[in-house]
């Protein structure tokens, strides 16, 4: 056994200067709606900082024959289009040129178009509660299928704080700190296909799981799951990306491939480039889970566990601070003020912001579809 462990030793790809700074293409042309294509470049494994984006190109959608639509950069190395309609069946590609004049193009890809979602469910399993998403497709025009999903849950901090300490005084707080919203968008790759099945139907297909002591379900959870018909070829893509990047890391995993996308380089089609832009539209169905409707038995968890509460001064202290030592203690931030110990005493109890303060999670800004 000795023998056999000390043979394992951690594999260091070497890569080339070229392949480091690839271009990612990262998209989807939504053949009902607006499209977002991010333009970047891939970075060294061991690199910490973000992936440099690749601003000041020149990006349109156009149609095969027929009419172009372009695209406007919102922020640096990000492209959005109008709200488009284009026809079902019809060939589309995005075609873009960098600001180095290099030019590059997806291949032709017919405009799909997505079923709807018929439902999502959800129930509590011995690992958590598990969401999922059902669908089918009677045209039979459409057998496979992937899935992203945004997270969106409501909480509150440790203590409802009712002070504040401000321009030198400890005064009643007028702004609101206490509720708040946190939102996620995992990148987990969730697909399906039902090429081997007589039916056009996905049943329960697992899209999240939430751990059984996760704080989203302290008081309101949603999430907001997207669906997207893919061609096979764009199948294909996504399950080798899937593999890559989620099913390695075990000696029986499989060994990682190389992403072969449907973007090219117009003077050097050799040029790898990382991405497949597809054509779709998109449907879109959320799930709300109250606290409520969870089994009785379930944890409440906060995520504030760990946090402590004290006072100051303490109570019974033979050196209490002075009032003016007190002032001092909260102007720099670092505690805030809960409230009164007892009414006039001059006793507050506090924390740090990170236990009272909700927006160091989330936003105290309701979302507009909460209800």
């Amino acid at each position: 056994m000795l023998l056999l462990a000390g043979c394992v030793e951690p594999y260091v790809p070497e890569v080339a200067p070229g392949e480091a700074s690839l271009l990612v293409v990262d998209g989807y042309i939504n053949s009902v709606g607006v499209s977002t294509i991010r333009l970047s470049r891939a970075v060294q494994l061991q690199t910490t900082k973000s992936a440099p984006v690749e601003a000041h190109a020149k990006v349109f959608i156009e149609e095969e024959g027929g009419a172009q639509y372009p695209l406007t950069e919102s922020q640096p190395g990000t492209y959005t289009s109008a709200a488009l309609t284009l026809p079902a069946g019809r060939p589309v590609r995005l075609h873009f040129t960098t600001a180095g004049q290099r030019e590059y193009v997806s291949d032709y890809t017919s405009v799909k178009v997505t079923p709807p979602i018929d439902s999502l469910s959800w129930r509590t399993t011995a690992d958590g509660l598990q969401v999922y998403v059902n669908t089918h497709d009677d045209s039979n025009l459409n057998r496979h299928y992937r899935w992203t999903f945004d997270e969106t849950w409501e909480f509150t901090s440790m203590l409802k704080s009712v002070l504040e300490y401000r321009k030198g005084q400890i005064t009643y707080r007028t702004d609101n700190i206490y509720n708040c919203w946190a939102s996620e968008s995992p990148g987990t790759i969730r697909m399906s296909n039902t090429t081997k099945l007589e039916k056009n139907i996905v049943s329960e297909q697992p899209i999240v799981l939430l751990p059984y002591r996760t704080p989203k379900l302290s008081i309101k959870y949603s999430v907001l799951v997207k669906q997207y018909a893919l061609t096979p070829e764009e199948y294909a893509y996504w399950e080798a990306l899937r593999k890559n990047t989620e099913s390695i890391g075990s000696l029986y995993d499989p060994l990682p491939t190389q992403l072969t996308g449907n973007v090219h380089s117009v003077a050097d089609p050799s040029e790898p480039v990382l991405g497949f832009i597809g054509a779709q539209s998109v449907i879109e169905k959320r799930l709300f889970i109250d606290r409520k409707q969870l089994p009785s038995d379930w944890p409440f968890v906060t995520g504030y566990e760990t946090c402590t509460l004290d006072t100051i001064p303490r109570p019974h202290d033979p050196e209490p601070p002075s009032p003016q030592e007190v002032l001092n203690f909260f102007s720099t931030g670092a505690a805030i003020p809960i409230f009164e110990y007892q009414p006039n005493t001059n006793i507050f109890y506090y924390s740090t912001p990170e236990c009272v303060d909700c927006r160091k999670r989330g936003t105290n800004v309701k979302p507009s579809f909460w209800p």
